[in-house]
């Protein structure tokens, strides 16, 4: 069978404020979708690998809007979808032209209410990868333990599985946060962490800033936060790129240059593209690779994902329009 990934979390409806002015009457906002699971599985597909997304959607508009997005993005979609909560929303605030703030409505939430009852094993156990989030964990008790019935699964049928901690302040505390997201961390092959994240995996404080030494960080991560250790260690960077340690194997990538004009979702289209090269097998350098160029194309456009939509095309040099 072809490689599969499956990602598992909450995916929301998008709404984004008019650029250059506030949300007012007459105005008109963008709808779309974003969701750090369902942006990976995006990525990946636009790579060409197989994905799946596994979530709760409220029984409402805003689910069928889900939903149908994902279906036509070529993602998979399993999911229950929930009479008695609502699909959650967050908005995107611009100013100047550019988001500024992102303020996210998902208290009691279909998606806040993800239940182990949601897995199908049979999914889980035939997938190449898993991947999981910390921002899934951050949700309900319920979502928490949906991750690791989803990761029990997913070992005992021989799949891989990806954890990106995206630690997020608003959701969880540093002290409640940080047991949790090392236990994640621990069960996973592949760990992707920022700069902050890797220090609260660590035990310090998720401080903003590059550690002095990010390969001691990423040597640390591999030995210290996993009982046996994850195989694969990346850190994104930021304007550094990322690094990778795999198998005890430094290899580095430079960030591709680009106008940046909207870097929220440039690291889920990152992890994107770098699982779906490792699901077919792919070096670690042409995974990171691939992860640069994909987050770089995020970037470039406004949109938690819609960038990766340019993957086929842009290396194409055209200064004229085609017609």
């Amino acid at each position: 069978m072809p490689p599969r990934i499956v990602t598992i979390g909450e995916t929301m409806a998008l709404l984004g404020t008019p650029d250059h002015c506030l949300l007012r009457p007459g105005a008109g906002p963008s709808l779309t979708i974003g969701g750090a699971e369902s942006n990976v599985a995006i990525a990946a597909a636009r790579v060409g690998v197989a994905t799946t997304w596994v979530g709760r959607l409220g029984d409402d508009d805003l689910g069928s809007l889900v939903e149908r997005e994902l279906r036509g993005q070529g993602v998979d979609v399993a999911t229950h979808r929930d009479p008695a909560a609502p699909t959650g929303l967050m908005v995107k605030e611009h100013r100047r032209g550019t988001p500024t703030r992102v303020r996210y409505y998902r208290r009691g939430s279909a998606g806040s209410r993800l239940s182990p009852d949601d897995l199908d094993p049979g999914l889980l156990g035939d997938a190449d990868i898993l991947h999981l989030t910390g921002i899934t964990a951050a949700l309900s008790d319920t979502a928490r333990g949906t991750l690791r019935r989803a990761v029990t699964l997913a070992r005992d049928g021989g799949t891989r599985v990806s954890f990106d901690v995206n630690f997020r302040a608003t959701l969880w505390a540093p002290e409640v946060a940080g047991p949790v997201l090392r236990e994640l961390a621990s069960a996973a092959d592949i760990v992707f962490a920022g700069p902050e994240e890797a220090a609260l995996l660590l035990g310090g404080n998720p401080d903003p800033g590059t550690p002095e030494d990010p390969w001691a960080a990423a040597e640390q991560l591999a030995r210290q936060v996993a009982g046996l250790g994850p195989r694969v260690v990346v850190l994104k960077l930021g304007a550094l790129g990322a690094l990778a340690l795999a198998d005890g194997i430094r290899i580095d990538h430079p960030i591709v240059p680009i106008d940046a004009v909207d870097p929220v979702g440039a690291g889920d289209a990152f992890v994107g593209a770098f699982l779906a090269e490792l699901a077919v097998r792919q070096p670690i350098a042409a995974c990171l690779a691939a992860g640069a160029r994909m987050g770089a194309l995020v970037c470039a456009v406004p949109g938690d994902w819609e960038g990766t939509l340019d993957w086929s095309t842009a290396d194409e040099d055209r200064a004229d329009v085609v017609r």
